[in-house]
């Protein structure tokens, strides 16, 4: 499932493979500069966004519970 969907990100230019020749095989993934990086923007403003929601309906506790600091 996971290689599935690594496949899928990489054929839409989110995410670059990169194999290495040896044994044992290894394969390194990495977001790309381009759609990757401007996909972990658009992440980041959703992540902002969800914190304002929870701290501006009482819910901060739920950001203390998971480890998130309330700015």
């Amino acid at each position: 499932m996971l290689l599935e969907q690594l496949k899928e990100l990489t054929d839409h230019g989110f995410v670059e493979k990169k194999s290495y020749e040896g044994y044992p095989l290894r394969v390194e993934y990495s977001l790309t500069d381009d759609m990757g990086m401007k996909i972990l923007k658009a992440l980041r403003i959703m992540q902002h966004i969800g914190i304002d929601y929870l701290k501006a309906n009482g819910m901060e506790h739920i950001l203390e519970e998971k480890g998130v600091v309330p700015d």
